[in-house]
């Protein structure tokens, strides 16, 4: 997947107008209905920090929705939804940082060998016990793979060595992230 930087802003753009919209009316950026990635159906999460720390994130791993689509509606989610956070306010919007990771189709993984910290985002989806973890996480907090796996367990509600037990079946994806941060702030 090829993003260029007009696409990457549009996107950010979109994000930070959706949560706007939350107070106020704002009229969102119009789509070109040519372009194939902003209509493709990406999965997409949306991460929202306010001075460095995490104040909300929300995506999903696959999508029915156009990918500009689903990036207003996981923006306004991990706003007002993230079941951590409490609903940001009109005030905090200035503050908040927007990144957002659009994923490739996730892929199964016949291995723990087979993670690549760094590349891999994971999936772990068995009954009751889900988590899904975004690549970028294990090199924000300094993981190698087997701290990655075990944060992977503790996300889905199971003990932390679960994954040393027996083999978990996972998924990967890998992720396109970029962030108003690194192309400026789009407001």
């Amino acid at each position: 997947m090829k993003i260029t930087e007009d696409q990457k802003n549009l996107l950010l753009t979109l994000a930070r107008k959706s949560i706007e919209s939350i107070f106020d009316k704002i009229e969102l950026p119009k789509i070109n209905e040519e372009d194939k990635l902003l209509n493709s159906n990406c999965g997409a999460f949306v991460t929202l920090t306010k001075f460095n720390e995490l104040r909300g994130c929300i995506g999903y791993i696959t999508s029915e929705e156009p990918l500009w689509q689903t990036i207003i509606e996981t923006a306004e989610l991990a706003a007002t939804r993230d079941p951590r956070f409490p609903k940001i306010t009109k005030d905090e919007i200035e503050d908040l940082s927007i990144e957002i990771s659009i994923l490739s189709e996730p892929f199964q993984l016949n291995s723990y060998e087979e993670v690549e910290v760094g590349k891999h985002g994971l999936i772990l989806n068995e009954g009751m016990f889900r988590g899904v973890l975004l690549p970028q996480v294990p090199i924000e907090h300094n993981l190698n793979r087997e701290q990655y796996l075990s944060a992977l367990c503790n996300k889905a509600g199971l003990p932390r060595d679960e994954w040393k037990k027996r083999e978990i079946k996972l998924k990967a994806f890998t992720a396109e992230v970029f962030s108003e941060n690194e192309l400026g702030k789009t407001k």
